[in-house]
């Protein structure tokens, strides 16, 4: 056996400074371009959640209190008949947002008013948005979860209701 084989063998499995300078700059870069691309190494998904199915019903509490308030405002012989429903209406609102974790906007008549001026076509008016509201909250409510189909169930048979209170 010669004698410089086994030093030269020894020598070629080691690494030189340069390779390892080389090696650790790639990683280095690479670890630098990590939050450029759009995955994230921790698993954390940046994309934010969908709305909550129940906004829309929410929103329509929030639309039908505020025409009952404005309808009660223009036609006063009507205000004892439309507030308790816009009361009622505010209400669900209230407990759709305590649900959702929302904050609600403060409510009252619409500066001006948006009622119509003919009582008669007021009524029908607020016939035709409850009529629409109920649908939709009986919608809702079957496809609604578990836990939260109690309370879009009333709130469904709470609009019945205010279509016999506006015969």
């Amino acid at each position: 056996m010669a004698r410089g084989t086994t030093a030269q063998r020894i020598d070629a499995t080691r690494h030189s400074r340069r390779q390892l300078l080389r090696v650790g700059g790639l990683l280095a870069l690479g670890a630098a371009a990590v939050p450029l691309t759009a995955c994230d190494p921790f698993g954390r998904d940046e994309t934010p959640p969908p709305p909550d199915p129940l906004r829309p019903l929410l929103d329509e509490s929030l639309a039908l209190a505020t025409a009952y308030r404005d309808a009660a405002a223009a036609h006063v012989d009507l205000a004892a008949r439309l507030t308790p429903i816009a009361d009622a209406h505010q209400a669900h609102a209230t407990e759709l947002a305590r649900l959702l974790d929302v904050d609600l906007p403060s409510t009252g008549p619409t500066p001006g008013g948006a009622a119509l001026p003919d009582p008669d076509a007021a009524l029908t008016d607020l016939r035709q948005r409850e009529r629409v509201g109920r649908d939709a909250a009986v919608t809702a409510c079957a496809s609604a979860p578990a836990a939260r189909a109690a309370l879009v169930g009333s709130i469904a048979a709470a609009r019945a209701t205010h279509l016999e209170a506006l015969k």
